[in-house]
């Protein structure tokens, strides 16, 4: 797909949310793109490949927590895989500070190689998994919002997520359109973990028939210092 035409597509339905992109952010979106698949054809990233489903159902669907998303946040994203929603929201907001966190180091590779083509800063990559990393003082409720996109059910989510957050922090968890047994099933681990929901937005894509929800969970307490258990626990056992 030639420069021009992605630009045209990419514009017109960034715009459907509001959301305006200069021509130096629409390009290294492009440069992204180009990466993603060049690399998808060596190193399994995606299993969208088509030009359009690329901006609609990654970009443009990463695109969609940008209204939540104010000021100079420092902010994770927990089970980045191929950087979504992480890059993207880097790319337009470049006063946050962003951490992709995934645990395959072939995907931490790829991310690398996005960020020095882009020449982003204030982006770090982490080779961990969230039980690990959320042990590590560096990290642990260190930031002001930790989102993940399509990683795991609700329950479960929100033990990886929560122990990152500062108090009175955020979790931003990109659902599919089907959530109603993940929020009944994640009222224990929502006590649990001091936290509560604050929102749910259930909108489709621009143009499309993909429904989404974004639910806004809020921590309202500390973590509980033995959470999260050991890696692996929290999907084999998860609190419910």
């Amino acid at each position: 797909m030639e420069f021009n035409e992605f630009s045209n597509i990419f514009k017109e339905s960034a715009e459907k949310l509001q959301v305006n992109l200069t021509d130096q952010q629409i390009f290294k979106f492009y440069t992204y793109m180009n990466l993603l698949l060049e690399w998808n054809e060596k190193v399994n990233l995606t299993a969208i490949t088509e030009y359009k489903d690329v901006i609609l159902k990654h970009f443009i669907d990463s695109l969609t927590v940008e209204k939540y998303i104010n000021g100079n946040k420092k902010i994770i994203d927990i089970g980045t895989g191929a950087g979504f929603p992480g890059i993207p929201i880097k790319i337009i907001k470049n006063d946050v500070y962003v951490t992709l966190m995934d645990s395959l180091n072939k995907r931490i590779n790829f991310l690398n190689e996005v960020i020095k083509e882009n020449k982003l800063d204030n982006i770090e990559t982490v080779h961990a998994r969230a039980e690990e990393l959320a042990r590590n003082k560096k990290y642990r409720e260190q930031y002001d919002i930790a989102i993940a996109r399509a990683v795991a059910s609700l329950n479960v989510l929100l033990e990886y997520m929560l122990p990152f957050v500062k108090k009175g922090g955020y979790c931003i968890c990109m659902k599919g359109s089907n959530i109603n047994d993940e929020i009944e099933k994640s009222q224990k681990a929502l006590n649990t973990f001091n936290a509560k929901i604050e929102k749910i937005d259930s909108f489709n894509l621009p143009e499309s028939e993909f429904g989404r929800n974004i639910i806004i969970i809020k921590k309202i307490g500390d973590m509980p210092s033995k959470y999260p258990r050991k890696a692996g626990t929290p999907s084999k056992d998860p609190i419910v």
